[in-house]
């Protein structure tokens, strides 16, 4: 199982949000590649990047300082969401030598585009399926949609997608403990991989997730608990391998 640090972007920066509220951002660094460097020398073997500004106009805006990260690091699997609404913006991230695009939004509104997506990139296509009270949200989280996030996963099945990241909107930034009954259900439900992410907090969090992986947890993603000195990434990883 990976703990993969997530690096969300704001006007350049590397923030974190509370519960997806771009006015409740904290500001923990000006550079995403130095900060991209501080997790890839504790270990790192995935980084989760995200443009929030991207989200919510639905098309990159921080794009640059993600190619920034892919460019210092050739050699470490990325995966990048917020913005993502076109082939020819997978392609374009891709060709930058990131690995992994998270289609969310566009899942949602268009499930179509994501087979379409995953018959251009293969292998390439991760289904980001940010849910509150089970029913999955769009555009940054602005709007929450009538659908089950269960049920939407379940059409991507024959598609080809690597993933699914799945983000209980009510727990993230929040350092709250992660929904790990839905993260569950979800996998189980689907049988593709599943990343958990929002609320990861400490390590009894990733204790909990270990002894499901088996149910097809692929990883865990954390942000505000390794920003905070909550949860040693480190310490963590070295804990899922042993």
């Amino acid at each position: 199982m990976l703990i993969i640090p997530a690096i969300d972007l704001k006007d350049g920066e590397c923030v974190r949000l509370r519960q997806g509220e771009m006015g409740d951002a904290t500001v923990y660094g000006a550079d995403p590649v130095e900060m991209a460097a501080r997790w890839v020398k504790q270990g790192a073997r995935r980084l989760h990047l995200v443009d929030l500004n991207g989200a919510f106009d639905g098309k990159p805006v921080n794009g640059e300082a993600v190619m920034a990260i892919a460019k210092a690091y050739p050699d470490l699997p990325i995966q990048i969401g917020g913005g993502i609404r076109s082939l020819q913006t997978i392609e374009q991230y891709l060709d930058a030598g990131v690995n992994y695009v998270i289609i969310g939004t566009k899942a949602v509104k268009e499930p179509e585009f994501v087979a379409e997506a995953c018959r251009e990139f293969p292998g390439a296509v991760i289904v980001g399926l940010d849910a509150k009270n089970g029913l999955v949200a769009t555009d940054g989280w602005a709007e929450v949609s009538d659908i089950q996030a269960t049920e939407l996963a379940k059409r991507f099945e024959q598609d080809g997608v690597s993933s699914i990241v799945y983000t209980d909107i009510s727990r993230d930034g929040m350092m709250q403990g992660v929904n790990i009954e839905a993260t569950v259900a979800l996998a189980k439900a689907t049988g593709m991989p599943v990343i958990a992410s929002g609320g990861v907090t400490n390590m009894d969090d990733i204790r909990v997730l270990k002894d499901v992986s088996d149910a097809g947890i692929l990883g865990a993603i954390t942000g505000r608990a390794i920003y905070e000195g909550e949860l040693d990434l480190q310490e963590a990883q070295a804990f899922c391998d042993a």
